[in-house]
This record gives C-alpha cells, structure tokens and sequence, in this order.
C-alpha cells in the first residue's frame, strides 16, 4: 500500500506536526485552502469515512475523529472553522485514507 498519509505517520515523509495522540495526528495541508487548514487523520488506515461500520464501534471511531477535529480547532485558536470531509470520488476524495479537513482563520 502507498497510501501518502500512512507514509507521513511513519516518518517517511515530512509534515508539520499540530496534534498527536495514541490515535490520531494533525498536520498542516501542503495546499491550504483557508489561512489555516489542518488535516484530522486516524492513524487505523481507512480508505472512506462509508468504510466506518454501522455499528457502535464506528459510532465511537466517527465520535473520536470528530472529537479531535474540534480539540485541533480548539488548539490552534480558531473561533469559527469549517470541517470537511471528501468521501470517494465523486465526493472528491483525493487521498485514499480517512481525514477530516479544520479550515478557518485564527482569532
């Protein structure tokens, strides 16, 4: 598997680091689209956020990256963000790993 994000979370590739914990990383995308724009990724590789099972183990999973996309936002000061999330192709999904995307401005 070449999946970029899983070659980040094993130091193969360079990011700027915001958040980590035992379940997931944060870091700064290489093309931001807002003054500041971090991408949530679960270090469990999951190619689509449909891949989470209807079950309450993906509840809990979903709860937690939604979690820490807040605390990310919370972190970096930001009083108002946007989170996105691309599912598949045809929801523009470019990177084949579950991320949530905490755009806003600081202030």
């Amino acid at each position: 598997m070449d999946c970029v994000f899983c070659r980040i979370l094993k130091g193969e590739l360079p990011a700027r680091f915001v958040y980590e914990d035992e379940g997931f990383v944060a870091f700064h995308d290489i093309r931001p689209k807002a003054p500041v724009h971090v991408l949530v990724v679960p270090r469990e590789h999951v190619e689509k956020l449909s891949d989470y099972p209807d079950s309450e183990e993906g509840e809990r999973k979903l709860g937690a990256l939604f979690n820490r996309a807040n605390r990310v936002a919370r972190l970096l000061g930001l009083s108002g963000y946007k989170l996105q999330v691309h599912v598949g192709e045809k929801g523009g999904q470019e990177v084949y790993h579950v991320h949530v995307h905490v755009m806003g401005s600081p202030g």
